[in-house]
Formats: C-alpha cells, sequence, structure tokens
C-alpha cells in the first residue's frame, strides 16, 4: 500500500506543479497586459497634452490667415497716398497707422511674427516664395531684388510666405 500512497502522491504533487506553472504563466501574461496597458495610458496622457498645446499655439491659425489681407490692404492704403496729399490727409493715414499697429499688437500677443526680408538677402524657399527671376548685374543668382509683401510666422510655423522677385544669374 505504500507504494500506491507513493504514486498518488507524486500524480498530485505533478499537478500541483503543473497548476503552479500555469498559475505563473498567467500571472506573466497579466503583467505584461498591465504593463502594455499602462505604457499605453502614458503614451496617451503624453499625445493629448500635445495636442492640447498645438490646439493652444495653432488653433487660430486660420483665423490669423483670415486676417493677412486685412494687414495687407491698410499697407496698400498708405503707400497709396501720394507724398503730396500726406500733410492734408494726415488725420486719415495717422488713423490707417495706428488700426495697423493695433492689427500688429494683437498679432504678437497670439504669436504672428512678420518675416520682412530686404532686398539683397538671400532667397529661402522655406520662408519666400519667388514671385519672378530677373537677371539683375551686381547681384549674385538667388539674390532678393524686390520684395512685394511680407511673410507671417505662427510661432515657429510659416503662415504666409513673403512673396519676393529673385535675382537669377546675370547674362554676360
Amino acid at each position: 500500500m505504500g507504494e500506491t500512497e507513493d504514486v498518488l502522491g507524486l500524480d498530485e504533487l505533478e499537478r500541483e506543479a503543473d497548476e503552479m506553472e500555469a498559475l505563473r504563466a498567467e500571472r506573466d501574461e497579466l503583467r505584461d497586459r498591465f504593463m502594455r496597458a499602462l505604457a499605453d495610458a502614458e503614451n496617451s496622457r503624453k499625445r493629448s497634452d500635445r495636442d492640447r498645446r498645438e490646439a493652444e499655439q495653432y488653433g487660430g491659425s486660420k483665423l490669423a490667415r483670415d486676417m493677412l489681407p486685412v494687414f495687407d490692404n491698410l499697407n496698400r492704403a498708405l503707400e497709396a497716398v501720394p507724398e503730396d496729399q500726406r500733410e492734408s490727409n494726415k488725420a486719415l493715414i495717422e488713423g490707417v497707422e495706428l488700426t495697423m499697429r493695433e492689427l500688429l499688437n494683437v498679432f504678437a500677443k497670439h504669436g504672428v511674427t512678420q518675416v520682412n526680408p530686404q532686398v539683397g538677402d538671400r532667397f529661402d524657399p522655406q520662408m519666400h516664395e519667388a514671385m519672378f527671376e530677373a537677371p539683375v548685374p551686381g547681384t549674385k543668382a538667388g539674390d532678393i531684388i524686390q520684395v512685394m509683401t511680407g511673410g507671417f510666422m505662427l510661432h515657429d510655423r510659416l503662415l504666409r510666405p513673403a512673396q519676393v522677385g529673385v535675382s537669377s544669374t546675370p547674362k554676360s
């Protein structure tokens, strides 16, 4: 009878060992799933923080882009007044200048800044849009020879490129 007891005891020990092994495997699988869920939650939190920051910074880009023609038109209005009529239209000019200044202050408050290239600067396709190319003596190919409209940035993103004329290689 001792041998039968040993066999029964061994069978039970093997079943318990198998059961323990199954429990360990289940524990390991659950631990792995838990760690993955924790990592997913952390990634979601980081992604939502990034999305929130982007929405704060760039959410108004459509409105800002739509306001740029207003700035351009005010600028054109000032440029259209002949020099000999500036004194007689001083109040009107001052009002337009104040409006432009206020518009620029609102832009700055929301992270919109001007990109104002100068004649002689190098053309940068990341910041400028070439409207035409012409050979101009005394310039190098790729130099800005005329600025039609300034550009604008929204924080670190280009809202509108500056429109410029670019020198091509002068012909000999």
